[in-house]
């Protein structure tokens, strides 16, 4: 179905009190599939912004928000309550659990994984290929695992399959090449434990309350 808000292709469902603003694309077809094969299918009280493209075989939850022209790949598995921000890119086969804040400008390669309130700031890159273009790259694609209510800070590159904490925070511009405890705050190039979030005065408050 094409009109004011752009392109719907068959077998999409959209729930009650979504709004979806000009020149979306929801359904497209990967390749190797055609028009309306694969369902789509997205919770109530989604804002999906003007540009935004959605291809088919994803299932999303309750209260979807996308900035504008965010580019979401097919079969991921999204939950409730997920922001995606403007010009943001989500491959396929990526699972992102309730209440991930995803800002502007992010590349998440296929096989991440965001647990529940993660939390990625704006112009982080994810990566999933090892050795780029070497042989059986396609078979060790796997991208980073960021725990319940890890927090990745801006323009930070997360390198393939790295594990990051629950509730760690990444610093600004770090480069994490190798897994990240529970708790704890690193930085740089290769990212370093510093302290515990804890003995970030905000977050002690947080903690309290």
């Amino acid at each position: 179905m094409q009109d004011e808000r752009g392109l719907i292709y068959p077998n999409v469902s959209l729930g009650k009190g979504a709004a979806v603003g000009p020149f979306v694309v929801i359904g497209e077809p990967p390749r190797g599939a055609g028009p309306g094969e694969l369902p789509t299918c997205i919770g109530p009280s989604a804002v999906i912004r003007s540009h935004t493209v959605i291809y088919a075989g994803n299932v999303i939850g309750a209260r979807f928000q996308t900035g504008h022209g965010a580019l979401i790949r097919e079969a991921n598995q999204i939950g409730d309550d997920v922001s995606i921000g403007t010009h943001s890119i989500i491959e396929h086969h990526v699972i992102i659990g309730n209440g991930v804040r995803i800002h502007s400008n992010v590349f998440i390669p296929e096989f991440s994984i965001l647990e529940e309130g993660a939390w990625v700031g704006p112009g982080v890159v994810f990566t999933n290929a090892p050795y780029p273009l070497g042989a059986g790259v396609k078979e060790t694609l796997k991208g980073p695992h960021l725990l319940a209510g890890a927090k990745i800070g801006a323009h930070a590159t997360l390198l393939p399959g790295v594990t990051i904490g629950r509730n760690a925070l990444v610093g600004a511009g770090a480069v994490v090449t190798r897994d990240v405890p529970d708790g704890v705050v690193v930085v740089g190039n290769p990212a370093r434990v510093i302290k515990q979030v804890t003995e970030i005065a905000a977050y002690r408050q947080m903690a309290r309350s």
